[in-house]
């Protein structure tokens, strides 16, 4: 490999704000950010959606329906409770 061509990895702390859940492992993620992590000042890494939270990790699934989407859907596509098996 060639010397001084790829980024600093360093310990990161990452943050579910979804779940509440932090983690700490290597990243070359830059954040002005910090937390205290085991009496260490760690860069801090929010994120929306982590295994701590993803349906499919989790073994939970939502359903969202913004702004009507699935009756228009079916609506479009004139699928009814008759049609269903």
């Amino acid at each position: 490999m060639r010397p001084d061509i790829h980024p600093e990895s360093r310990p990161v702390v990452f943050r579910d704000r979804a779940a509440g859940v932090a983690f700490l492992t290597r990243s070359t993620a830059h954040s002005a950010r910090t937390i205290e992590w085991e009496g260490v000042a760690r860069p801090l890494v929010d994120v929306e959606i982590s295994s701590a939270s993803h349906p499919f990790y989790t073994g939970t699934s939502r359903v969202l329906d913004t702004a009507g989407r699935v009756e228009r859907f079916e609506r479009r596509y004139g699928r009814s409770d008759s049609n269903r098996h």
